[in-house]
């Protein structure tokens, strides 16, 4: 099958590799001219054989926005258009709205994967109409993890990518869960071998988990994360979540808690851990620390 591709980053870019050793044509885009195929996204689309489906792996929000409205002047009646990243779901509706008064089709599809994916397959969570996605099957088909799992046609528009947004929401919480049990047996004086103990948990345990095998890869590089600073951004996914748990009066504490964690992280000095310090010497008479 014929695809475009917008987008030839770290994940962009691995995925038209994935695609194409399995005998798909892929005509790539991108900004840096030396991973690109054709200069613009007239060219591309001028490349591209009708009905075409042009896959869109730019960053979420406006960059996505824009691309999908231009493919929208450039486009023809029966093309699709998949919006493979992390754009908030809430965008999908407008941007099919968009694209349907030329007769173009949209799929949103949550991709998860990184970096591992070109080799290791990519879980894809798509959203959009039926006959939409089974065209596009053959190139899902090739992007997926072999076997039975890793591929999910959620809902309509948007639901593939508000699964994706629960997803890292999750991701989210259990990475907390693995890096507090670190930090408390990295604590513990009956323990002699934090790294040993993380990669014996890879097998037999009710924990283990491809998160676990990360961990263990990382502790292995770097015993004791020396190398690492203690900061932590998030994209986007974990905030959507909390905000659609809130929406929905559905309680979700340790996701919750596991992005409040990581504004935590970027704080040099709590400025609510000082005032806690100060109410605790003023009604207690306890020690404060200076600066």
């Amino acid at each position: 099958m014929q695809l475009g591709m917008i987008g030839l980053g770290k994940m962009g870019g691995n995925m038209k590799l994935r695609l194409e050793k399995a005998g798909h044509q892929v005509v790539g885009y991108d900004r840096n001219p030396d991973v690109a195929d054709v200069g613009s996204l007239g060219e591309l689309v001028a490349a591209l054989e009708g009905p075409r489906a042009v896959w869109v792996m730019v960053p979420a929000g406006e960059p996505t926005r824009s691309t999908v409205a231009e493919l929208g002047e450039l486009l023809s009646e029966g093309d699709i258009v998949i919006d493979g990243g992390n754009s908030r779901f809430t965008d999908d509706a407008v941007n099919a709205a968009h694209l349907a008064e030329r007769g173009i089709g949209y799929v949103d599809a949550g991709v998860s994967g990184g970096v591992w994916g070109i080799t290791e397959g990519y879980a894809l969570m798509v959203g959009g109409a039926e006959g939409d996605v089974q065209r596009l099957m053959p190139i899902f088909n090739a992007l997926k993890p072999e076997g039975e799992f890793g591929f999910v046609h959620a809902g309509g528009v948007g639901a593939g990518h508000y699964a994706k947004m629960v997803h890292n929401g999750i991701e989210y919480a259990m990475m907390q869960a693995y890096a507090e049990g670190y930090e408390l047996l990295e604590a513990s004086e009956f323990v002699d071998n934090v790294p040993e103990i993380f990669k014996s948990w890879r097998s037999g345990t009710v924990i283990r988990s491809w998160l676990l095998d990360l961990m263990d890869r990382a502790l292995t590089d770097d015993p004791e994360l020396a190398r690492v600073k203690g900061y932590v951004e998030d994209s986007g996914e974990g905030r959507w979540t909390v905000d659609e748990g809130i929406r929905l009066r559905v309680p979700l504490p340790a996701i919750t808690e596991s992005l409040f964690a990581r504004f935590t992280s970027r704080q040099e000095d709590s400025p609510a851990m000082k005032a806690v310090a100060a109410l605790r010497n003023q009604f207690g008479g306890h020690a404060v620390k200076s600066e």
